[in-house]
């Protein structure tokens, strides 16, 4: 509608004017046009690339906590294995170090 106006308005206007005006407006809408495209391609670029850092921060969240719970089974193994330990010192010491036998009688 602005156009039409504009061009209305411009009463000495000759066709060679206004096919020019009209060129010049084609052209700038090109120009838009090739700059939308392109920018659209790199929203897409980013769409992609953050659907890829995405994908792969999540499968190195799994990959984390499967590590995680590997180590919680091993730390846990390890916990009875320093208990076992501990309990066969202590029947070690017993045995290395028995109870002196209580005189039988007592004292006069």
């Amino acid at each position: 509608d602005e156009i039409v106006e504009t061009l209305q308005g411009a009463p000495d206007s000759t066709d060679t004017e206004l096919g020019g005006y009209v060129r010049c407006q084609i052209s700038e809408i090109r120009e838009l046009q090739a700059a939308d495209c392109r920018r659209q391609t790199v929203i897409s670029e980013l769409l992609r690339l953050d659907h890829r850092r995405s994908t792969e921060t999540s499968e190195s969240r799994t990959a984390l906590q499967g590590q995680l719970t590997a180590l919680q089974g091993q730390v846990i193994a390890l916990q009875a294995q320093v208990a076992t330990l501990q309990g066969q010192q202590g029947l070690a010491r017993d045995s290395t170090h028995p109870e002196p036998p209580e005189e039988a009688g007592g004292s006069a």
